[in-house]
């Protein structure tokens, strides 16, 4: 039988409130408040709590406030950058290539809820991963939603809101974000 962490790793509906994933959703929500009261420029202590709330060592930068479920299944590549206010809803892995860019008020939610509202108000949730490619710019107050895969080279307009794909080399925008141009 598995666990709810196991469910929920696999995007099978499992129970947000077991006894386990509340206490790893403490500890990283514990590690995000010690961010967000740690002064800007100490730079060192900063870098010190994004890499044990990651779980390995990188050079991303999180400008607070930021918040996550766990940190451990947020995998950045080099050159990552959240501004303020951004939250990252992991649950399921997401995945940042290099060289990305967020504005300030980026969500990006892995979870999500079923339709049904009995099952729904029993607890229940799901988590699907969300895969961002290389050179990738958010605006502000962009949202990707559970499942989402972001080519290379993506620009997304402020405020968009990705539902589906978006393809390598382009500008999307829009509610559904879909692509208006390319990027040659």
């Amino acid at each position: 039988m598995k666990t709810e962490k196991e469910k929920m790793l696999a995007g099978d509906i499992y129970q947000a409130f077991d006894e386990a994933l509340v206490a790893e959703r403490d500890k990283a929500k514990g590690l995000c408040f010690r961010l967000n009261q740690t002064c800007s420029t100490a730079r060192e202590q900063r870098r010190a709590i994004v890499d044990e709330l990651l779980g390995y060592v990188s050079d991303a930068w999180l400008e607070s406030p930021f918040h996550c479920d766990y940190g451990y299944n947020i995998k950045v590549g080099e050159g990552f950058y959240a501004n303020h206010g951004c939250t990252i809803l992991d649950g399921a892995p997401v995945r940042f290539g290099d060289n990305c860019l967020l504005a300030p008020g980026v969500v990006i939610a892995t979870a999500g809820h079923p339709l049904d509202p009995v099952t729904r108000a029993a607890g229940d949730e799901f988590a699907k991963p969300i895969t961002v490619g290389n050179d990738v710019w958010f605006g502000a107050n962009v949202t990707v939603c559970p499942g989402v895969t972001i080519g290379d080279n993506v620009v997304i307009g402020a405020g968009s809101v990705v539902t589906k794909d978006l393809p390598a080399n382009t500008v999307c925008v829009g509610s559904p974000a879909k692509p208006i141009k390319p990027i040659e």
